[in-house]
């Protein structure tokens, strides 16, 4: 058979299975990315079905899906957006990327593999799926911060999978990765995005523009098709990966401010060759590699999706996200995928890993890809059941917690205060360094040193290996409490600046949100310099058992200081709730009698911590009238809090998740401005005052009411 009819055989049965497939998950009302796995199974060479496609051509074709697929994540994602959200994506990335590396090695050292099959089994897990998630999300209609918050995620996993693919492959070819090699490495990378970016800035929006103003559309696809596989193929000839690419291309197509018009064009073609990726993967499925290898599997399963679900929420917490957008986006990341694949071809192909990785790293990608869909459906009720069983007082710092990172991002910079924070930030990286440095290099000399005290002193064996043991734990203590001491002192500028000091001689009134501040960056600065250290040392250390319980110290150490601050914050938004009850009080007089405005100033005042409070009332019409706010889930649904309600009947400060809501009613929400928005659209309340501060456009675009 000539190889054009082998192709047009192959686009044939893959296109008319999945045609057939996919119409009966609609008809089930399930997600079609199911339907496209089902047909790769159906018409791959390990199910015994008279329709087998040729699994070269599929794989081919499937590259294009790839491509198609980032490109159109990158139009909905522009540079100006990626910049937005790169600080929070970097966190989160690096939190999940670190903790999923960890428990993936020490899954498979419990399974008895070598440390580098470990090692790769980590990696592994820790790449979750582009295609899957791009896939799902325009299934599932997903839009706004969630979206953007996981593109984002995405994208640095995409850089960390790169530095993975560089690093491992000098290591189990035997070269060792020098801190030389390692700058060479992310030198190289830096170099080529800048490059890449700054040649593409130049040309590529204005190209697109001056195409568009021709008014032809299949010009306007050809020319911006040919700009995303020629940037991909640049990305690809550079030895990175074309995915990373093609979503550059579609950040540069959005610069030119057409990206609607082009993504209209591009989203047919995509969508065909999105299909085939998905039932790409479908026919890298091997029952009996599966079945082989199914107690691994069922392990890996849960470890993925509550792993990744647990650290990618951690991590977006940390960063000032809501519970409901953390939660969501760690269930919507609770997958591995393509780069999962190609780490696991890698590690095979250098000798380093036996060929058990790679099938089970497709089926355990076939199954987490199969829940992807219902994680993101069942991601809400998640967010808002976990968020009713928090303790009341974890409760309130999550809710004020993001009003305090955003009033962090947009208070005026100080040069000052600038530098205190580089200085910290600099001295936590060298410790953090040398810790791991320490660590790597007493492994390596354990040995010899450990024989030099038998063969000199005459030790015991076990003496001397346990005397070594404590000066290289000696050694490294220093950099281990300078990380926690710069943890603190880190916490301490940047709440400084959130919230600062009352003047000389002035009550302090920030005090009680200050600490819980400070308490809350401690904490997410310490675990956010252990991890990665943990991550790095364990594949050299001879158990889990150090790792596991540096972090269970630190967390328990840093966890109790962070209970006292939460319950000293309690103290502090009752007796806010209670001026606010008051301010509610005057906000019910009549126009021209009250002075809700000077009121509620008076309270932003003597309360600072408590972010910008809005005030709503309920209207006759509203549909939260009559629930219990534990039936409403706000703060589950939308991240703000209810500080206090107003009525005739009487106020409520701090009200319990039984509190029934009534027409009329005046309520006190505290929060980020998005949440306070959200909480305000969920209760259907029309705005009384947002606060002199808040006094800019909402959400909607509309005048915020005075």
């Amino acid at each position: 058979m000539s190889g054009a009819h082998v192709f047009l055989h192959a686009l044939v049965i893959v296109l008319a299975v999945a045609a057939i497939t996919t119409v009966l998950f609609q008809r089930l009302r399930q997600p079609v990315v199911l339907g496209y796995i089902l047909a790769g199974l159906i018409v791959g060479p390990h199910v015994p079905v008279p329709l087998v496609a040729d699994v070269d051509v599929v794989q081919t074709l499937s590259e294009l899906g790839v491509i198609l697929l980032m490109f159109g994540l990158g139009l909905e994602f522009s540079l100006r957006k990626l910049v937005e959200v790169g600080p929070t994506s970097g966190v989160t990335a690096l939190v999940q990327s670190s903790i999923m590396v960890w428990l993936g090695f020490l899954a498979g050292r419990a399974f008895g593999w070598s440390a580098m099959e470990s090692v790769f089994a980590g990696a592994i897990v820790a790449m979750s799926s582009t295609t899957i998630i791009a896939k799902a999300f325009d299934d599932l209609k997903v839009r706004g911060r969630l979206r953007d918050l996981v593109v984002g995620v995405l994208l640095v996993e995409d850089l960390f999978a790169i530095l993975f693919m560089a690093v491992l492959t000098a290591v189990a070819t035997g070269a060792g990765l020098s801190p030389g090699a390692l700058g060479l490495t992310l030198g190289k990378l830096g170099a080529f995005l800048a490059a890449l970016l700054a040649a593409g800035m130049l040309v590529v929006p204005r190209a697109i523009r001056y195409v568009h103003r021709l008014g032809r559309p299949e010009t306007l696809l050809v020319t911006s098709l040919a700009l995303c596989f020629g940037i991909s193929y640049l990305a690809l000839a550079a030895g990175y990966s074309v995915a990373l690419g093609a979503f550059i291309a579609g950040s540069l197509v959005a610069e030119s401010g057409e990206a609607h018009s082009v993504e209209e064009l591009v989203r047919p073609v995509r969508d065909l060759f999105a299909a085939i990726f998905f039932v790409s993967v479908g026919m890298l499925i091997d029952p009996a590699l599966v079945a082989e290898n199914w107690v691994a599997i069922v392990v890996f399963i849960p470890l993925v999706v509550l792993g990744k679900s647990a650290a990618v929420a951690l991590g977006a917490v940390f960063t000032g996200s809501s519970v409901r957008t953390s939660v969501q986006a760690g269930m919507s990341l609770a997958q591995i995928g393509e780069f999962s694949f190609i780490l696991a071809a890698l590690g095979s192909s250098l000798g380093a890993t036996r060929d058990f990785l790679y099938p089970l790293a497709v089926a355990v990608s076939a199954v987490t890809t199969l829940t992807t869909p219902w994680l993101i459906g069942a991601s809400g009720g998640t967010a808002a059941w976990l968020d009713r069983k928090l303790p009341h007082s974890v409760q309130t710092v999550l809710s004020l917690y993001g009003s305090w990172i955003e009033q962090l991002r947009t208070s005026p910079r100080r040069q000052s205060a600038g530098a205190r924070v580089r200085r910290v930030v600099r001295a936590m990286l060298l410790d953090a360094g040398l810790l791991v440095a320490i660590v790597i290099g007493g492994s390596f000399a354990a040995g010899s040193a450990a024989r030099a005290l038998v063969g000199h002193l005459g030790m015991g064996a076990t003496l001397a290996h346990l005397v070594v043991v404590v000066a290289i734990s000696l050694l490294a203590l220093p950099f281990g409490v300078g990380l926690v001491v710069n943890a603190r002192r880190l916490g301490l500028t940047l709440a400084a600046i959130a919230l600062p000091e009352s003047g000389a001689g002035r009550l302090d009134l920030a005090q009680a949100p200050r600490r819980a501040l400070v308490a809350s960056f401690q904490l997410g600065a310490t675990l956010l310099a252990l991890l990665p250290v943990v991550a790095l040392t364990q594949p050299f250390l001879p158990s889990g058992a150090p790792g596991a319980l540096l972090l269970l110290g630190a967390l328990l150490v840093f966890g109790v200081g962070f209970w006292r601050s939460a319950t000293e914050l309690q103290g502090h938004v009752r007796a806010g709730a209670q001026v606010i009850v008051e301010a509610l009080a005057k906000q019910a007089v009549p126009s021209g009698e009250g002075h809700s405005g000077d009121a509620l100033s008076a309270v932003r005042a003597m309360f600072p911590g408590l972010g910008e409070p809005v005030v709503v009332r309920l209207g006759a019409e509203s549909a939260a009238s009559g629930q219990t706010l534990s039936e409403l889930a706000i703060r589950g649904r939308t991240g703000a809090t209810v500080l206090a309600i107003s009525r005739a009947a009487g106020p409520v400060m701090i009200p319990a998740a039984a509190e029934v809501l009534r027409a009329g009613d005046v309520l006190a929400l505290a929060g980020t401005h998005e949440a306070t928005d959200a909480a305000r659209a969920l209760l259907g309340a029309e705005l009384v005052d947002r606060g002199p501060a808040m006094a800019a456009p909402d959400r909607a675009g509309t005048p915020a009411a005075p």
